[in-house]
């Protein structure tokens, strides 16, 4: 009788009547594994790739069918179901983060999904068919490869979970290491119902702030209160920088600013004594060959020395030591039901919800046409490939 030195434990062996033979998938040597049977891994995938560089994202980027790669021995393969659209996309397709890094690459910075192959030492954190969250390059593409230490186990695939990796983060650890938010203290908002201004404002009124949001309709306006927002102003109805004069002689204290240009210039003026204003970016400008909307930079020595102002500059991977804690803690609220994670699926696009790699390029406009309320998410489907 043959017998497996493995044993009828040794992961792998099965009694074939009195032979022991392996199993036909043995894990116990491989360098990597793939679910090639349960997942039904196609041999390629279409993903968006960065051909020229260019701020106009559907000149930079194209479709392009690929072969679905394979993980290295700390890696994840992951079936992406969602992808998360960031301002920072425009950003990237245009080289402004790294000149150094030249076409073609991957564009897209965060996913959820299934593992369906991995690395031998990724396997002791993760297994096939573990849903996953990642925030890392190449997002845009319907398998990606992503280091395990970039990944989080989530419950279940959901958008909601996209919406607290780069959003979510950005204004938890940007309040937190660069507001010095003090109960009681007032906090300003731009562009408030969308991403990351969400977060923004639930994690300025969690410390105790009265917070204005600004926003661009009614609807936004009423979002924004059930989140908590004290005094949503609709730009667009409202002047914004009377409304803060009258309402707010004293100046805020603390100011999340995404939007740049003027905006960035009347948060300025409204800082109260001693009041820090927070950039994150400023979406006005990504657009334009430099990427930078002006401001009026020769006056501002002179208004941060009268207020004893400051102001400060937040670019979420240089805070990566703090990521892992903070996207723990937004997890437990999102479960426990103290976080609203807003998803703008598309629903109200004339062409329908943003399904499908190709609805990346929709979903892109549709932000920077100002009309999505909350993170705008792209759903991907299976290849027909991936189906048979």
């Amino acid at each position: 009788m043959i017998r497996s030195a493995l044993g009828p434990k040794g992961g792998g062996a099965v009694l074939l009547g009195e032979v022991w033979r392996r199993t036909i998938v043995d894990l116990s040597y491989s360098a990597c594994f793939m679910d090639f049977g349960g997942s039904r891994i196609p041999s390629a995938m279409r993903k968006l790739v960065v051909t020229r560089l260019s701020q106009d994202f559907r000149s930079a980027v194209t479709v392009q069918r690929v072969p679905v790669p394979t993980p290295d021995d700390g890696d994840l393969l992951i079936r992406n179901r969602f992808v998360g659209i960031n301002a920072s996309d425009i950003n990237y397709s245009a080289g402004r983060y790294d000149p150094s890094v030249k076409p073609p690459f991957g564009a897209g910075f965060e996913g959820v999904g299934e593992v369906v192959g991995l690395g031998l030492s990724a396997s002791s954190r993760f297994t096939v068919g573990d849903t996953v969250a990642y925030f890392g390059e190449g997002a845009f593409a319907e398998y990606t490869v992503v280091p395990a230490e970039r990944s989080v186990a989530v419950p279940e695939v959901k958008p909601e979970f996209l919406t607290l990796l780069v959003s979510g983060a950005t204004a938890h650890i940007a309040l937190r290491r660069l507001g010095d938010l003090a109960e009681g203290e007032t906090v300003l908002v731009t562009a408030a119902a969308g991403g990351t201004g969400q977060f923004a404002v639930q994690f300025a009124k969690m410390a105790g702030c009265h917070v204005i949001g600004t926003c661009s309709s009614d609807e936004k306006a009423g979002f924004l209160r059930t989140i908590g927002c004290d005094r949503p102003i609709n730009y667009k109805a409202e002047d914004l920088a009377a409304t803060l004069r009258k309402e707010y002689p004293r100046g805020v204290d603390v100011v999340y600013e995404s939007v740049g240009g003027s905006v960035f210039d009347l948060a300025v003026d409204c800082l109260a004594t001693k009041g820090r204003l927070i950039v994150i970016g400023f979406i006005s400008g990504y657009r334009s060959a430099s990427g930078l909307p002006p401001v009026a930079g020769r006056t501002l020595p002179a208004k941060l020395l009268k207020k004893s102002a400051s102001v400060r500059g937040f670019f979420l991977p240089h805070f990566l030591p703090d990521y892992r804690e903070s996207l723990a803690g937004m997890m437990r609220m999102f479960l426990e039901g103290k976080l609203t994670c807003e998803v703008d699926r598309g629903d109200g696009h004339p062409e329908g919800r943003f399904v499908g790699l190709e609805s990346v390029f929709r979903a892109v406009d549709h932000m920077y046409a100002g009309r999505n309320l909350g993170k705008v998410v792209a759903e991907l489907t299976p290849s027909a490939e991936s189906k048979l």
